[in-house]
């Protein structure tokens, strides 16, 4: 199992914004970020899953994901696979897409201080720009 911890960071809601991702499979690591432009914080943490997924098509085809991410909003909508923001729809559709080409996708919420690597890439990408 594949270990995809994500996170996005936003200066302003919207704002610029840009994305962390730390992967971790068995004793190798994966270290990923992006600046993505102008989001708000939500939107950029659908948009880190997104290219999570996106990099795990890639690299880990066929491998079973358990994501971690600590954004509420986006656990919350893939489990129950409805958002309240409709602004939010078309990233949980293309969140069910991508998922369908891996046996298993997992999402679990976790503390802020649990995801440390994803958010330091988040923050680093936004800062570099």
């Amino acid at each position: 199992m594949i270990e995809v911890y994500t996170d996005a960071a936003s200066q302003g809601n919207p704002g610029p914004s840009s994305v962390g991702i730390y992967i971790k499979k068995d004793k190798e690591k994966f270290y990923q970020k992006k600046y993505i432009g102008t989001y708000s914080n939500h939107e950029a943490e659908f948009i880190a899953v997104l290219e999570a997924l996106n990099f795990c098509r890639r690299m880990f085809p066929k491998e079973i994901l358990s994501f971690r991410s600590d954004s509420k909003t986006v656990v919350e909508a893939v489990e129950k696979n409805y958002v309240k923001n409709d602004v939010f729809y078309p990233y949980l559709q293309q969140i069910n897409e991508q998922t369908e080409y891996f046996p298993y996708v997992f999402f679990k919420w976790i503390p802020e201080k649990q995801n440390k690597q994803a958010d330091k890439l988040a923050r680093e990408a936004l800062f570099d720009q």
